[in-house]
């Protein structure tokens, strides 16, 4: 019979992972970056009236007004449009309402700023445009007004390890059982 580690990995082994990357924004060295083909831009958020100067680049904590900064990194971005589009998330690029469309315009200070008033918590789908001949986007997932912190950010794995325990305590309880009877 099979101990109760070895049935603990193989109910570990057998299920499916999720991923836990966050699209086309990420962290190096404390700072948000976006790419978008071969450029760069710094990300920020700020929510002001509930955050104070708190930055954040990923989900955003709560719903209400939220202040987002895209700078260029480096100069030749000064000189292409930047087209800015946040979506409902939909699963795809194409089929989520746009809740802010920026048309493109060229920003000779590298520095784009906006404000969206979230009036509801959701998942949403930021496309960030660069370029006017070859366009370049940049994709990244966002939700908005669940909060922040570890638990936010790693729930599914979470659930999965909750979910194993219980799966294993499960099947230790019932091998007891068998072996009483």
């Amino acid at each position: 019979m099979l101990g109760i580690p070895s049935l603990l990995l193989i109910l570990d082994c057998g299920g499916a992972r999720p991923a836990i990357a966050h699209g086309g924004v990420s962290m190096e060295k404390d700072v948000c970056k976006l790419r978008a083909g071969p450029y760069m831009m710094h990300f920020t958020g700020y929510q002001p009236a509930k955050q104070g100067n708190r930055e954040f680049c990923e989900d955003i904590p709560e719903i209400g007004r939220t202040v987002i900064v895209l700078d260029a990194v480096g100069d030749v971005l000064r000189d292409l449009p930047i087209e800015v589009r946040l979506l409902r998330d939909a699963g795809n690029d194409v089929d989520g309402e746009a809740v802010l469309r920026i048309p493109p315009k060229q920003y000779p200070t590298g520095s784009l700023s906006f404000q969206y008033t979230f009036p509801e918590s959701g998942r949403f789908v930021g496309l960030v445009t660069v370029g006017d001949g070859p366009k370049y986007v940049s994709r990244f997932p966002f939700s908005v007004g669940y909060g922040s912190g570890i638990w936010v950010r790693y729930r599914d794995s979470f659930a999965i390890v909750l979910g194993t325990l219980a799966a294993g305590a499960a099947l230790f309880w019932y091998s007891t059982l068998r072996k009483e009877s």
